[in-house]
């Protein structure tokens, strides 16, 4: 017998928890149809000595809706052996939407999740309005890796109610037109429905997002729909009560007679912060009430900071402000030739030591940031020190320390600001709970700001060598069979015959996320933040080799994965 691909002499980690064992890994018809030790020949053969064979990794919150539009491998996240991802979080997709109307879509993306309208009118083809319709331009797309794509609501809403969507609720017509196209979604593949209330969702003008306006009966109804439908998972971007536990406690009785009464899986992001450290424990209490109750609710985690990443080359905390507003518009070689000049550096430093005069004559505080958590990076697995301890020892105000740095590198310098997860030890422990999954990376968005495609190598690089807080086969399971189960993807996330081809080869004495860097690849030349990764054989998308030695062989074996409705 010949397969299509053999890979050889690796040491396999299964994705279910179980022990490593030396073994080969045989694939035909984009299927596993061996594992063991196996002599026969193969179309293609992988000599894995040395390395581990385990399941593509699965990312469960991505933002691709667009990118998927220009960038067939879907980086930055297949750097970083993800192989599936779900994509359509917090509200934000592309459909159901009319063409002439993709300026309201676009208005929800645009500031909330930080992709340049520029880059969107130039990079997609619009060719669909209903949802169906955009999964099967989807399903035409040469893809690197597997989507499945969620209905959201923001799209859904300015659909049925056009710009009124922005500041008004929805008629019971509204809401009962809005069910009618989730189940229309639901039965053409969509895996699920999200929706975002969070105060950090706002327009380019400053104003909510569309999902922000509904009312929470909206919500309910949109959901209920599902739980009739028999399908979908509900995610959702939460309201923020900050430190007020009677309003905190009323949204999770919300969120948990939602749960149970809808019988759909919810599923929400938890970060811990420094500000309110022990909010987090009451929402993974939230939890196991639910499951307690007969419902289903799981929590997003990440397996790092979340970090905001400040660079010359893209932004800085600054950029809006007096003095800096005009020098940030120069290209960069100008820009540099200012920071030199010890006068105009004097007058940037000056203007970023206290609060912004720009913001507060439009009546807003803008301040600096805390410098003690502003931290240089040179190593992408690495804290760095803070740009307050290295001020100090320099005897300069540590904005003038950044530009200092900036200079040092011909303004190639990275700083990073930890906006959440400040607490290793509470990162740890909510990756280990019981009721979340390691998944979280927003790939397809912030891209100027943030990268945290990385999070699936961080887990190898931090917590298995580093830390040594798990073993490998715990870190392989928690970005595979976890995720792929939470989110139903039932031929995913192990290796086992029958299963969907996808795997993650890799070295576990050197992987690891590798420094970002600025590019401008977008369309119409926008900024973004792109990272790879060391340490990775090859990756293989349904039994073809997508990426070798993390370079991309061609190859776009990649698909839709549309819910078990459509089937």
């Amino acid at each position: 017998m010949s397969y299509d691909l053999l890979i050889k002499n690796g040491t396999v980690i299964d994705g279910s928890g179980a022990p490593r064992y030396r073994g080969d890994v045989a694939i035909t018809d984009r299927k596993i149809v061996r594992i063991g030790r196996i002599n026969e020949k193969a179309k293609q053969t992988i000599d894995a000595e040395g390395h581990i064979v385990a399941p593509g990794f699965v990312d469960g919150h991505t933002h691709m809706d667009a990118q998927i539009f220009w960038d067939p491998i879907g980086s930055c996240s297949c750097y970083h052996g993800v192989t599936s991802v779900v994509m359509g979080n917090c509200g934000f997709t592309l459909a159901p939407c009319r063409a002439s109307e993709a300026d309201l879509v676009f208005r929800n993306l645009e500031r909330a999740e930080d992709i340049a309208r520029e880059a969107m009118l130039a990079g997609i083809n619009w060719r669909w309005e209903s949802f169906p319709e955009y999964l099967d331009e989807l399903d035409s797309l040469p893809k690197g890796i597997n989507y499945s794509a969620y209905l959201g609501h923001s799209a859904l809403r300015t659909y049925v109610m056009g710009a009124r969507a922005f500041e008004e609720e929805a008629t019971e017509d509204e809401i009962e037109r809005m069910c009618q196209l989730t189940r229309e979604a639901l039965h053409a593949g969509a895996i699920g429905f999200t929706t975002s209330r969070s105060v950090n969702h706002e327009t380019s003008d400053h104003k909510p997002v569309a999902s922000r306006v509904a009312n929470w009966q909206e919500v309910r109804r949109i959901v209920n729909t599902m739980g009739d439908a028999g399908a979908g998972i509900f995610e959702i971007a939460g309201e923020d009560h900050g430190h007020d536990p009677k309003r905190v406690r009323e949204y999770h009785e919300r969120l948990k007679s939602l749960a149970i009464e809808s019988g759909v899986p919810i599923t929400w992001g938890m970060f811990a912060n420094k500000e309110a450290p022990e909010i987090w424990r009451s929402y993974m209490d939230l939890l196991d009430e639910v499951a307690e109750a007969g419902g289903r609710m799981f929590a997003q985690v990440h397996s790092r900071s979340l970090n905001v990443i400040f660079s010359f080359e893209a932004h800085t905390p600054f950029d809006g402000w007096d003095v800096w507003r005009d020098i940030r518009k120069l290209p960069l070689e100008e820009q540099h030739a200012s920071l030199a000049d010890p006068e105009f550096r004097a007058r940037l430093v000056a203007a970023a030591s206290g609060p912004s005069e720009r913001h507060k004559r439009g009546g807003r505080t803008i301040m600096p940031p805390d410098w003690d958590f502003v931290f240089h990076m040179t190593d992408a697995s690495a804290p760095g020190r803070s740009l307050a301890d290295l001020a100090q020892e320099k005897g300069l105000p540590p904005v003038d320390m950044m530009i200092e740095l900036a200079l040092e590198s011909d303004l190639k310098a990275m700083f990073r600001m930890p906006i959440n997860n400040h607490d290793e030890n509470d990162v740890i422990e909510m990756m280990k709970h019981p009721r979340s999954v390691v998944t979280f990376s927003d790939s397809g968005a912030h891209v100027s700001q943030i990268m945290d495609s990385s999070l699936q190598t961080n887990i190898f690089s931090q917590w298995v060598r580093d830390r040594q807080a798990l073993t490998l086969e715990e870190a392989v399971r928690l970005v595979t069979f976890d995720t792929a189960s939470q989110w139903g993807l039932h031929d995913r996330g192990l290796l086992r015959v029958g299963m969907a081809g996808d795997l993650a080869i890799f070295d576990p004495d050197t992987i690891a996320p590798n420094m970002p860097e600025v590019v401008h690849d977008l369309p119409a030349g926008a900024t973004r933040l792109k990272q790879t990764a060391r340490g990775f054989l090859a990756t293989v998308v349904n039994g073809e080799i997508l990426l070798q030695n993390n370079e991309h062989t061609g190859a776009t074996p990649g698909q839709l994965m549309r819910s078990p409705l459509a089937h």
